[in-house]
């Protein structure tokens, strides 16, 4: 027969711990996970136009020696399909 001090010891033992830890770690996972994507080290640094070298990604390709072709537009109208053209009707389904 079980005591009543047996019960409560169990009680003691299978307490939150082990949620109280996973909740602990899952804080100071994403506490970190802030502090590194936006730390006071990783700001972006913006240049103007007075002191950036290039103004168009074009240019910067240019400079390094790359060749900038335009891409070819596209037609206004598409091309009729290959193949054979769906069938119409000679007259349209309707009411005799």
């Amino acid at each position: 027969m079980e005591t009543p001090r047996s019960k409560e010891s169990h009680a003691k033992r299978c307490g939150g711990m082990p949620l109280a830890i996973a909740i602990v770690v899952a804080i100071l996972g994403v506490l970190g996970m802030l502090i590194v994507d936006h730390g006071p080290w990783n700001k972006p640094k913006v240049h103007t136009p007075a002191v950036a070298n290039y103004s168009t990604t074009g240019e910067a390709a240019r400079a390094a020696g790359a060749n900038v072709t335009p891409t070819e537009p596209k037609p206004r109208l598409e091309p009729d399909a290959p193949g054979p053209k769906p069938v119409h009707p000679a007259s349209p389904a309707g009411p005799p």
